[in-house]
């Protein structure tokens, strides 16, 4: 097989599962199916961009997808003024103590030149400095998560429209990268992952813990939506003529009034939630050709070229005088920025933010596979490793249940070995996921899309 027909093949599959889904099961799975594939594909970018483009081994996905999905809340959720009344003052002194430490540590280290002067002077700037945070932060956070903790506890966000978030999320996302980059950048690959994993953990345990932030593990719900509620449309009158205009057909073969009316009841109900996955489909979709169209034009550049170059030899591109780590730098920034939006966008779909949802194994092994089975080095393999193998893992479960129905069939219904099949069924999904990247690494080490080298 050329590499010319591998992406319309492998898309063209692609759309025959999803076709598949759709009639044997409802186009409302299908779609949902195909939401969670394009966020996972924004993902898969981002990723793409950090280790098939610059080389770099993130393993702290998951950090970067809570860092967003947190940013949703900030953003959209609105402000619980009680919180800020009682306790937003020390929040607010306790941060800028915060800031101002930091910035006399960074110029104690950098303008004092006797070193035990220096390390003396940073040792009092951290004690004080805890000194002064904790006579305002315990205290405030106290105050905030004692109100009403069974509907907020925390401080709330901005009240803003939650797409603004997806925005908002790049910039907390990738200025969060600046700060892990400047610190674990100079690591060897497999300290920066061990690096990243463990940096992306201390983010989720922040997130699972600091209630007056986040609500904790007691998750914020009721996020506002950027589509209309399915109820909204069920009563709107130019949705219920859409509708009965579609159905036209059907619903005059229906004999009697009373019939007719039930039949047009559910087909209304069912249509609006397929209408709001579209509507999802929409949005996503718009954003995931946005951020293809300008990587594609960005790593066609020159700019893109040096950092290809870099990655494949970073001695002679060092010996060229190019800066590897800012190059690093930059590419680290821009593919957790495009992390972080996709996290704002699964809680936008989610309408909301649960902390405990957060694994490794979701935000980042399966992530690194879609990566793997596209095709590292290339985005469009990166979109189709995100539909494929997102839609291998939601199928994977059903399919597994059935097929050890089918071994049990032949046992009694209280059959040990029986039970122990059955009851295994819903994990057989990580054993095909391992088995897919043995196969994908077997049978197609540069995945499916591989990445196009141009020769000149």
């Amino acid at each position: 097989m050329t590499d010319d027909l591998r992406a319309p093949l492998a898309f063209t599959f692609m759309g025959i599962l999803l076709a598949i889904v759709g009639f044997t099961q409802s186009w409302s799975v299908s779609l949902s199916i195909i939401n969670l594939c394009l966020i996972s594909s924004i993902m898969a970018i981002g990723v793409n961009l950090q280790w098939g483009y610059g080389g770099l081994f993130n393993a702290g996905v998951m950090g970067f997808t809570a860092l967003g999905g947190l940013t949703a809340v900030l953003v959209s959720y609105d402000p619980v003024y009680e919180a800020w009344d009682k306790a937003g003052i020390g929040i607010l002194i306790s941060a800028i103590i915060l800031i101002l430490s930091i910035t006399l540590v960074m110029f104690a280290y950098r303008n004092i030149s006797s070193p035990q002067f220096r390390n003396t002077s940073i040792v009092l700037i951290i004690i004080a400095a805890l000194i002064g945070i904790n006579n305002f932060y315990g205290p405030s956070i106290d105050v905030i998560e004692s109100i009403n903790p069974a509907k907020t506890g925390f401080l709330g966000g901005l009240g803003l429209p939650i797409v603004f978030s997806w925005v908002i999320a790049a910039f907390v996302a990738g200025l969060v990268a600046w700060v892990i980059g400047r610190i674990t950048l100079r690591l060897r690959s497999d300290y920066l992952a061990i690096a990243t994993l463990g940096i992306s953990e201390i983010v989720i345990a922040i997130v699972k813990h600091e209630d007056w932030l986040s609500r904790g593990v007691k998750n914020v719900s009721g996020l506002d939506r950027p589509v209309p509620y399915e109820i909204e449309l069920q009563q709107s009158e130019w949705f219920i003529n859409l509708v009965e205009r579609i159905n036209d057909a059907t619903l005059n073969s229906v004999q009697t009034i009373s019939s007719r009316q039930e039949l047009l009841n559910d087909l209304i109900i069912v249509s609006s939630g397929v209408f709001v996955k579209l509507c999802y489909v929409g949005l996503f979709l718009s954003v995931l050709l946005l951020i293809f169209y300008l990587s594609h034009l960005a790593l066609n550049s020159p700019w893109g070229r040096m950092l290809r170059a870099i990655r494949d030899n970073e001695e002679t591109a060092s010996a060229m005088g190019k800066n590897i780590f800012a190059q690093h730098l930059q590419i680290f920034i821009i593919g957790s920025a495009i992390i972080g939006i996709a996290g704002a966008m699964l809680t936008t779909l989610d309408g909301q933010f649960t902390p405990g949802s957060y694994r490794p194994l979701r935000f980042t092994f399966i992530i690194w596979l879609m990566v793997i089975v596209g095709g590292s080095g290339n985005n469009l393999g990166s979109i189709f490793g995100g539909f494929f193998v997102w839609f291998i893992w939601i199928e994977a479960e059903p399919l597994s249940i059935g097929f050890m129905n089918l071994l049990a069939s032949g046992f009694e219904y209280d059959n040990p070995i029986r039970m122990h099949l059955l009851g295994s069924a819903a994990h057989l999904r990580l054993f095909i996921m391992g088995l897919l990247l043995l196969l994908a690494l077997r049978f197609m080490p540069r995945g499916v899309i591989p990445e196009r080298i141009q020769k000149k």
